[in-house]
């Protein structure tokens, strides 16, 4: 008998330490929870884009059709996208940068650089934004990325025609609508 009082005794003070170690980890990923509520996402996440307020670079390309563009080529209210073709996130918003570009207009308020060491690799981007924008093809880290401060894909923004950027981020939800542009 006092065996099996010794027996329920160790029983006991385990599943008490099991109980103690189980309310630790739901402290501990409670204080996760907490802190990714706090990241940054959305519009904002990473940083891909100079941010609103500040002024782009001077830059000068070329566009797919021949026609050139430079820093002073943007209106007010011009959206800016940056696409690469091997960027499983950028396939998946363009249709959505091509219908919000569609509700601007003209290809003159939509300016799109795709991002491409080989050219080749690119032309489908290219087919779908050239409808609706001009499209300049560069080269990773060429002069409209670096002139926009472009750290990572994609990267949409609008800016007005003195070069200061309005919004940016990294989907397009975070950008007011034409109508309020």
């Amino acid at each position: 008998m006092a065996y099996l009082w010794i027996a329920f005794a160790v029983v006991t003070t385990i599943s008490l330490l099991n109980l103690l170690l189980v309310f630790g980890v739901v402290r501990r990923l409670r204080e996760h929870t907490a802190l990714l509520a706090k990241m940054p996402t959305g519009p904002t996440a990473g940083d891909l884009i100079l941010p609103a307020g500040a002024q782009i670079g001077s830059f000068s390309a070329v566009t797919t059709a021949g026609d050139a563009v430079s820093t002073t080529s943007f209106r007010d209210g011009t959206l800016v996208g940056f696409f690469s073709p091997g960027c499983a996130p950028c396939r998946e918003r363009l249709p959505e940068f091509v219908a919000y570009a569609a509700e601007l207009g003209g290809a003159d308020r939509v300016f799109a650089v795709v991002v491409s060491d080989v050219a080749s690799e690119a032309t489908e981007t290219i087919d779908q934004l050239a409808g609706v924008a001009r499209v300049v093809l560069e080269k990773d880290e060429g002069p409209v990325a670096a002139a926009f401060g472009v750290k990572g894909f994609p990267a949409v923004g609008l800016v007005n025609a003195d070069g200061t950027v309005v919004a940016s981020g990294s989907m397009l939800s975070g950008l007011p609508r034409p109508a309020a542009v």
